[in-house]
């Protein structure tokens, strides 16, 4: 029995020691806030009707048909109602009603009571949103904006509105836009999603749509295309990262079934994505927004193929030989790939650093969609150095044309040493240190041939 509880205390710890397996999806509950705007420009007329009563009474509806979603909790913020529009008070913006399990019927009262009256302090408005939702990781914060004015104080909504998304106090604002021009529709697109309602009816199905978008199910499945737009390409790593805060939100290991279909996967549809597929150079898709309550199907062209280095006798190199892979005729540095394996890279053209002594350059290297490119570097051989005093030196490369290259100086203490060398002809200039004058160099050309060893001696003059 000893034995039983020693082996189970064993068990318990290796599986605690694993940890737990994070599933990536949103939280199943919401918490939705309204900011009304109930300032004075709400008394004019839209229709047939006031804009206020427009947006009063199809709020009203709204939060009446959501009484039987028990995942949902609603609150309303109104600003602009308070103080008349000749006191210009931009503090004038109130929790009417905090978040709470059944407070429709308190909401929809509430409504039923508000008028416009003063400015439209929208930054102050947002800024005191953040105080509207407790930290509960178990609901997403969502904010509804509704509007037919831009910010009538100074303050700045898009600057609040990215700080408050930065700290993870609510997502994404949608912002509607009640009877609203295009000049004042361009001042939202860096507050939020902004749709415009340019009549009643519009009105109407922005609200549903907002609602699906927030509240329905929403799947996505990437399909990672090859040259001919063939859905093959899989386990790749794709991350989905929010388009106005630039913070990663999903990792996802692409996946294809026995029959190439691409899995599914579920996102939050109140947000905008920037897609990255994780190849070698990335692809990216910025400024994704999937429809909610739907299958999304994203199609991403991301071709690849393999890049083989080789190089016999490579671990000549003490501390090994590795290669730096750029794009074709450019600067940036896409990856550092160990000789001797192989890499995957998108189709198309790369130039080939390799960090052998001196460097190996080769450009132009082709990858195709689905092929290995194998590319086979000389091997090295060795230089045998001894040198009777210490000194100062270099090695050169000689060219067939005769100009020399710098490719190593003398570390000044070291008497003998081992260094790798590619295949050529090399010259080894010296002068020791207790030498009285340049004359007293010393000169040695030598050659080097892969798997071969040479050695020079030095005696110090």
């Amino acid at each position: 029995m000893k034995r039983f509880y020693l082996l189970l205390a064993l068990v318990l710890t290796v599986l605690s020691s694993q940890g737990q397996v994070q599933i990536q999806r949103p939280p199943e509950k919401t918490r939705m806030l309204f900011l009304l705007d109930a300032s004075g420009s709400m008394y004019a007329n839209w229709g047939n009707s006031v804009r206020m009563d427009v947006a009063k009474n199809m709020l009203a509806e709204l939060v009446d048909s959501l009484k039987v979603d028990k995942q949902l909790e609603l609150a309303l913020r109104v600003y602009g109602h308070q103080y008349n529009l000749r006191y210009k008070n931009c503090q004038d913006s109130k929790l009417e009603v905090p978040f709470a399990p059944n407070n429709h019927d308190r909401l929809m009262a509430k409504l039923r009571q508000i008028q416009p009256s003063g400015v439209t302090p929208i930054a102050y408005s947002l800024e005191q949103a953040a105080n509207d939702f407790t930290n509960d990781p178990e609901y997403r914060n969502v904010v509804i904006i509704i509007t037919d004015g831009i910010e009538s104080c100074g303050g700045d909504p898009c600057a609040v509105s990215l700080a408050l998304q930065e700290k993870n106090i609510f997502l994404k604002p949608f912002v509607i836009g009640l009877g609203m021009d295009k000049d004042y529709r361009d001042e939202f697109a860096c507050v939020g999603q902004y749709y415009d309602a340019r009549n009643v009816n519009d009105f109407r199905q922005v609200l549903n749509k907002v609602l699906k978008q927030s509240l329905e199910t929403t799947t996505v499945s990437v399909e990672l295309l090859d040259h001919q737009k063939r859905p093959s390409e899989t386990n790749v790593n794709v991350t989905f990262y929010n388009n106005f805060t630039k913070s990663p939100i999903y990792d996802f290991v692409h996946f294809r079934d026995a029959q190439g279909r691409p899995d599914s996967v579920v996102l939050d549809a109140v947000l905008s994505y920037d897609v990255v597929v994780n190849t070698i150079p990335p692809v990216v898709k910025r400024n994704i927004v999937f429809e909610g309550g739907k299958h999304n199907v994203l199609p991403i062209q991301a071709p690849q193929g393999n890049l083989l280095l080789s190089q016999k006798g490579h671990t000549e190199y003490a501390g090994g030989v590795r290669a730096l892979i750029r794009q074709n005729n450019k600067q940036e540095i896409l990856n550092v790939q160990e000789v001797s394996t192989a890499e995957k890279y998108l189709m198309g053209t790369y130039d080939v650093e390799v960090l052998t002594l001196p460097k190996t350059y080769l450009k132009d290297v082709k990858i195709q969609q689905g092929e290995t490119t194998r590319l086979a570097i000389p091997g090295p051989g060795v230089l045998n150095a001894n040198i009777v005093t210490q000194g100062y030196g270099s090695i050169y490369k000689v060219h067939d044309n005769g100009f020399q290259e710098w490719i190593y100086d003398l570390e000044k203490d070291k008497t003998r040493f081992t260094l790798a060398l590619q295949p050529g002809k090399y010259k080894m200039v010296f002068r020791a240190e207790r030498s009285f004058g340049s004359k007293y160099t010393e000169v040695k050309e030598f050659t080097i041939a892969t798997g071969s060893t040479v050695s020079v001696k030095f005696f110090g003059l």
